[in-house]
């Protein structure tokens, strides 16, 4: 049976293995959208943590942090994935909406355009068994916060 330290560091490596793949999506031409680059901050956050459990043995409380810093993660690729299969708006100026398009001028125009994302939070760019990459965040995300929860459960016993 693993420890709560063992459990958080098994979590952190978790996240980190979900960073180092999404860069390795983007080394590979998948431009990440605005909504891809905020998931990304929770999993740093459960990096450190898990770090911050290693170097000082503090389970139980860093642990419960790593927990919602995964819920965090999960909650921010629900809430993507729903924007790519339209079933909630997403940001508007990642989403393709035009706003107040009809009250703005020429030159207003031109800058919004010139300072448009050129990526989509609303499309899939790719995905697995029908399973965007925001889907498959939200799915590791949530076994992640599963193990911060057994760490923080086990936290009472050092080691």
């Amino acid at each position: 049976m693993m420890t709560g330290k063992q459990l958080s560091l098994l979590a952190g490596g978790g996240s980190a293995a979900l960073l180092i793949a999404a860069l390795g999506f983007q080394a590979a031409g998948y431009a990440p959208c605005e909504l891809c680059i905020l998931q990304r901050w929770p999993h740093l956050a459960a990096v450190v943590i898990a770090a911050l459990v290693w170097l000082t043995g503090w389970v139980r409380a860093l642990a419960v942090l790593g927990m919602i810093a995964a819920a965090v993660a999960m909650g921010l690729a629900v809430y993507h994935a729903g924007v790519e299969w339209q079933i909630w708006a997403g940001p508007s100026h990642c989403s393709g909406g035009v706003g107040d398009l009809a009250s703005m001028t020429t030159a207003e125009l031109m800058s919004r355009l010139q300072s448009a994302p050129v990526v989509r939070c609303d499309e899939i760019a790719w995905s697995l068994f029908g399973i965007s990459m925001a889907g498959w965040n939200a799915i590791f995300s949530a076994m992640l916060v599963r193990v911060w929860g057994l760490a923080a459960k086990r936290g009472v016993q050092r080691g």
